[in-house]
């Protein structure tokens, strides 16, 4: 390998990135200034936080599109066990917030440990599986002690009680078992046997079952469970083909909950329409594809299957959120990536976009050797 060769990362990537990024704090703004007047008596209040929140990410992704990948797979039993960690002392000394223990709260900041431990299983799991190699299809030897630690993590997190994250987490290692190799017998088995316990696991508190009839028909309980879909869907209606312009949604004026958080796409919807919102979900699809592209042509089974789970992880919590939205799925709570307000989220993104676009320098210098040596 020659060392003075340096990869270039995916610049369109890059600037995809950059791009959600400044979208979302325009988006934060118009979305959090009614609350943030109301209880702050400052409109930026909440678009400052999330700029504090941007800066630091675009900082980390930066440092971390430097490091090459290859050094996350040393690193993968210390992320495992800090995450472990955190979940723990997180179900210990969090702070309650609306009956859920999920967040360290610091000088006004949250910090969410369930966030960062979806990069840290992403890692593990990445990291253990490229080490098994061909073992990773006997049961046993291979697969069993995985599923032992994914199980203790889902544990931690469903105990805050966290359900989306669970759902999140579990789509993630299921899909880096496949891209791994794992046997698809077992892989068919254990979903057979994880079905049942989702199932219950969303019936057996009362709030989980609201939240699935609410989603199925919310004008049957307009006033409670229904209410927050049923504001969400005026929004999106009320903004129509064009929408009413930056600034001008309605139900952001304390209609509609979360309006900056989980639900600021039902904002975007109502101030930029049907042809705001389906730019952005353009764009994020260019960011999936891209993040797709960098990972299947990494050399590194590594590679693949880090720059995989995290395309994953992107494209299930962006589809969990916009469906709650427009009710085709339960409201699960899960943040719109890049875009709505929340430290936590924002600084996972970057760092977990700044791992695909080292893989993406990594591709494009064994590309430029690649080349240089066949010109010899």
């Amino acid at each position: 390998m020659n060392s003075n060769i340096r990869g270039r990362p995916d610049f369109l990537l890059l600037f995809l990135t950059v791009m959600l990024v400044g979208f979302g704090l325009m988006m934060v703004f118009s979305a959090s200034y009614p609350v943030a007047i109301l209880k702050y008596d400052r409109p930026w209040h909440y678009v400052l936080r999330q700029g504090v929140f941007a800066l630091i990410g675009l900082f980390v992704m930066f440092i971390i599109m430097g490091i090459p990948f290859s050094r996350w797979k040393k690193a993968s039993p210390a992320l495992l066990f800090f995450s472990l960690l955190a979940l723990i002392l997180v179900l210990i000394g969090g702070a309650n917030i609306n009956g859920a223990k999920r967040w360290f709260v610091l000088s006004g900041f949250s910090i969410q440990p369930a966030e960062f431990a979806k990069l840290s299983i992403i890692v593990y799991l990445s990291a253990i599986i490229s080490r098994k190699g061909d073992r990773i299809r006997n049961f046993r030897r291979g697969l069993f002690p995985i599923l032992v630690m994914i199980g203790i993590i889902l544990l931690l997190v469903m105990k805050q009680p966290d359900f989306g994250t669970v759902l999140i987490m579990f789509f993630i290692a299921v899909t880096i078992l496949f891209v791994g190799g794992v046997d698809l017998r077992h892989l068919f088995i254990l979903f057979l046997g994880l079905v049942p316990i989702f199932i219950y696991l969303a019936m057996s508190k009362s709030y989980r079952l609201q939240r699935i009839t609410s989603f199925l028909n919310p004008f049957d309980d307009p006033e409670d469970s229904g209410y927050q879909l049923i504001q969400s869907l005026y929004a999106l209606g009320h903004g129509g083909l064009n929408g009413t312009g930056i600034g001008h949604s309605v139900q952001k004026l304390f209609y509609l909950p979360e309006a900056h958080t989980d639900f600021i796409f039902a904002v975007i919807g109502e101030e930029l329409g049907f042809i705001g919102t389906s730019l952005l979900i353009i764009v994020f699809f260019l960011f999936i594809w891209r993040g797709f592209v960098a990972a299947i042509r990494s050399h590194d089974p590594f590679g693949l299957m880090l720059g995989m789970g995290i395309v994953m992880m992107m494209f299930i919590q962006f589809m969990f959120n916009i469906g709650a939205v427009i009710g085709s799925l339960p409201i699960t709570g899960v943040p719109l990536p890049f875009i709505s307000y929340g430290g936590s989220s924002l600084i996972l993104c970057l760092a977990s976009t700044g791992i695909l676009l080292s893989i993406s320098r990594d591709n494009d210098r064994r590309r430029k050797e690649n080349y240089r040596n066949s010109t010899k």
